[in-house]
């Protein structure tokens, strides 16, 4: 991978104005990095930015979005952040209008139209490296008070569900951050939710070691499974979620029957903190084993999956969900945080010291490439598309795609990790240390 480009976390605000910069710096392995800068020249007339790039790098293009403001009425004695605040929770990040308490008349009659510099691609010729980076569509600043350590999207796109150190697990509004539901039952920190794929009901796994369902309709905990002796660091569902996965601090994966709400069988002991499972669909050329005891019958769609579990001791496993029989041990620089499947047998695995391994199941001693962008820790891995997104701990989280000949870089987070990535359709959204969720479009990418 070619070496990446970084940009001033705020570029979309600082380039809104004549001669606003932003600073921009290449980062070649093993080589200085490269320094420069952005400069406003002014304002188009369809609202776009004019920026010209300091020597060494160059502008490609830039592209823009709006929000159209529709019409509302409010009496007098409200003021301009009243109005704002309560209807529109991400102004904060359309600074280019200014509203006082004398202009609310004006700003509730009509309709009005709000230009924000959505996305500006960026290359460094010397290191034939290119960027696309991309603001926040909008930002959700009210959800929690503290450091939001995981999100989910809903199959629907209508709710998003998110679990933070300020002790809450809540339920909101995928399209304007509104809460809807607030989740409670954990004892101390919620490490992990996601929904299940109806939408209609939630997952979560905690610091207390208790594995729970959640109705997303009216907040009750309609199932507590109990049997870790640590921390759940992470979940996964199998197909439909009759059957669910779990990791632990304990170094134990175990499977469990919703139905009954009780434990098929310990999947693995590893005998060190598992952090990131996945579940995947195998390719027929792959040896899954076969089991020892016949599967229970209360096992529903474990056959023909793999399992793979990212582990503190360096290690990377994979076996048979339903045989528990080993398929492969990859040993890593650093201790795994993460892992996903982007086919029946590709795969990508994060580590500590921020490598990605993309390892072929089929033959898995070499990986197929390890990209290095930085040492931050590699927190998030998602599939996406015919690539993938990541995230780590320096505030970085980047698309990979292989028809594109350029990374898509989720700007907006200031250095503060971003732990959890989540998508719905053409939407991505991001949660992060500084206690914010960051909603990206991607429509013209």
């Amino acid at each position: 991978m070619a070496a990446p480009l970084r940009i001033q976390s705020d570029w979309a605000q600082a380039l809104r104005k004549d001669e606003g910069e932003a600073w921009l710096s290449c980062h070649p392995p093993g080589k200085p990095s490269l320094y420069g800068s952005l400069t406003c020249q002014g304002i188009g007339l369809d609202g776009i930015p004019e920026v010209t790039a300091s020597e060494g790098f160059i502008v490609n293009e830039i592209n823009k979005f709006s929000t159209t403001m529709q019409a509302y009425v409010f009496p007098r004695c409200f003021g301009a952040a009243w109005v704002l605040t309560s209807f529109f929770p991400s102004y904060s990040d359309l600074d280019t209008v200014f509203i006082t308490s004398n202009m609310i008349a004006n700003f509730c009659c009509e309709p009005a139209e709000w230009v924000q510099t959505k996305s500006i691609h960026i290359s460094c010729p010397k290191e034939n490296s290119s960027s696309k980076f991309l603001a926040p569509y909008t930002t959700f600043s009210r959800i929690h008070t503290k450091s939001i350590t995981c999100l989910d999207i809903s199959s629907g796109g209508g709710l998003g569900v998110s679990s933070s150190t300020d002790g809450t697990m809540k339920i909101w509004q995928a399209s304007n951050g509104e809460l809807r539901r607030v989740l409670e039952g954990h004892v101390f920190d919620v490490n992990c939710c996601r929904f299940f794929p109806s939408g209609l009901v939630v997952l979560s796994g905690g610091m207390d070691a208790q594995l729970k369902i959640w109705s997303a309709e009216d907040a009750s905990c309609v199932v507590t499974f109990k049997g870790h002796k640590g921390g759940i660091l992470d979940t996964a569902i199998v197909d439909r979620g009759r059957n669910v996965v779990s990791a632990s601090r304990d170094g134990t994966a175990r499977l469990w029957d919703c139905g009954r709400s009780a434990c098929l069988g310990v999947l693995a002991d590893c005998g060190s903190s598992i952090n990131g499972v996945a579940v995947g669909a195998a390719d027929n050329s792959i040896n899954l084993g076969s089991p020892e005891q016949m599967p229970s019958e209360r096992e529903v769609g474990t056959e023909a999956k793999m399992l793979l579990l990212a582990r503190e001791d360096k290690k990377l496993q994979c076996l048979g969900l339903q045989s528990r029989q080993p398929v492969f041990l990859f040993i890593g620089s650093d201790a795994f945080n993460c892992c996903t499947f982007l086919s029946g047998f590709l795969l990508l695995a994060g580590t500590q010291d921020g490598n990605i391994y993309q390892l072929d199941v089929r033959s898995p001693r070499a990986p197929v490439q390890v990209i290095h962008r930085s040492g931050a820790p590699v927190l998030s891995l998602l599939s996406f598309r015919d690539g993938f997104i990541a995230s780590q701990g320096d505030g970085s989280c980047f698309i990979v795609q292989q028809d594109l000949d350029y990374v898509t870089e989720l700007t907006g987070a200031d250095c503060d990790p971003v732990y959890k990535v989540a998508t719905w359709e053409k939407q991505i959204y991001t949660c992060c240390r500084d206690g914010l969720v960051r909603r990206y479009q991607l429509s013209d990418l």
